[in-house]
């Protein structure tokens, strides 16, 4: 059939030729042997940070990666990232930190229409792709050693950035799930440009998650919640075999009414309540996984390998 020769051609460049519907174990692991972690998005500032850490502390849950300042990290002032690059640092999380300008920002609104969304986002032009990496550079000067991204040329110049010494050579790079990517070919590009971690399309089968996985090496980021405006689904009773089948993968809690969420004027105590309720779905995670599979391991809190902020 040409289907079966499409993917045999398809498979000789490493490329699955079907999702991987029989769900198989993945053999690939964290440094630390470990087949998940957890990830908490939405730390926008000081307080909310101050909150997560408070409420992980008392529950005793591990957390792991943190998506921080997804307003833009332009909008906080040095004080403030340098206390969060401390507390970071204190408390062994990575902090993924969001450049600006976000594109909701700036005059170009193609963005904002419903055909001109398909686009996706990207940086437009040399002068924002320049204040990109100058908020990144920032950022650097501060102690953080962890970035979102969503832009695959952006991918590429941070990445030779890192190889040719302009950037720390311990800086890690997310790609966001505003890149769009959902198959198991992006996701070897994303891989090949430099991403370290990858969050493919949230609402992928899990199947498609596991061709994904069979492709690449780096760390998937699976959302288990998701913002209202980006479907509001909820994946929880799914993640004892996400762990088992993307390994190593990270649990993205991100629930909440949505993306507008994330704007310099939402009150402290909103933010607050979001962390808390993150922090207490990540233990519900962990319990819904060891109750399934008892031998999947996840990673100790302030696990080695981090990319934990060094403020100086």
């Amino acid at each position: 059939m040409q289907q079966d020769r499409t993917a045999q051609i398809i498979e000789k460049f490493g490329i699955p030729g079907q999702d991987a519907f029989t769900l198989p174990d993945s053999d690939k692991r964290f440094p630390d042997g470990a087949h998940y972690r957890i990830e908490i998005s939405g730390v926008e500032r000081a307080k909310t940070l101050e909150t997560l850490i408070k409420e992980r502390n008392r529950r005793g849950v591990p957390v792991h990666k943190l998506i921080c300042t997804v307003c833009g990290a332009t909008l906080l002032d040095r004080g403030e990232l340098r206390a969060m690059a401390e507390m970071g640092a204190q408390e062994r999380m990575e902090m993924v930190m969001t450049p600006g300008p976000r594109a909701p920002w700036e005059v170009g609104r193609m963005v904002a229409t419903p055909s001109g969304a398909l686009c996706g986002l990207r940086l437009r032009g040399s002068e924002q792709l320049r204040h990109f990496v100058d908020d990144v550079l920032r950022l650097v000067e501060l102690g953080f050693r962890a970035f979102l991204v969503w832009d695959e040329g952006a991918l590429w110049l941070l990445n030779r950035m890192r190889k040719e010494g302009d950037l720390p050579e311990n800086v890690r790079f997310k790609v966001s799930v505003f890149a769009g990517h959902a198959n198991p070919a992006g996701a070897k590009l994303l891989e090949d440009l430099g991403a370290d971690t990858f969050n493919p399309a949230a609402d992928l089968s899990l199947p498609a998650f596991a061709a994904i996985r069979q492709t690449i090496s780096i760390p998937l980021d699976v959302h288990a919640y998701i913002l209202d405006d980006f479907g509001g689904f909820c994946r929880l009773w799914e993640a004892p075999d996400f762990a088992r089948v993307t390994a190593p993968c990270y649990f993205k809690l991100e629930q909440g009414p949505s993306m507008a969420l994330y704007k310099p004027w939402t009150p402290d105590a909103q933010l607050d309540k979001i962390a808390s309720d993150r922090v207490r779905y990540a233990e519900i995670i962990i319990e819904l996984i060891q109750k399934k599979y008892p031998n999947l391991k996840v990673s100790e809190h302030g696990a080695s390998d981090l990319a934990v902020p060094n403020p100086t």
